[in-house]
């Protein structure tokens, strides 16, 4: 399936939870943060604006991103975890 969103929405495949600390403690599934961070997959046309114009999204498929814990919806399809986020939901873009 594929999804096409609209607005200014954006679609991200969520990353793994990291498993270990930094010291090197493995973590219980229990203990274990949500993901913020992802690759976008799929976005919308932009945001309609007053003049009818669509803005233009600062991401684009392909890049790497942090969100916040409590923003978008968790969907999952063909078995793979996705996020439904807003543009302005997306913290930053991940460069490295």
């Amino acid at each position: 399936m594929q999804l096409k969103p609209l607005d200014d929405r954006v679609v991200v495949r969520v990353m793994e939870a990291e498993t270990t600390t930094a010291g090197g403690i493995v973590l219980p599934d229990a203990a274990q943060e949500k993901p913020q961070r992802g690759e976008v997959v799929a976005v919308g046309p932009g945001r309609l604006l007053e003049s009818g114009e669509r803005a233009e999204l600062s991401v684009t498929v392909g890049d790497k991103v942090l969100y916040g814990k409590y923003g978008g919806t968790d969907i999952e399809v063909d078995g793979q975890e996705v996020m439904v986020l807003r543009e302005s939901d997306i913290l930053a873009k991940i460069v490295s």
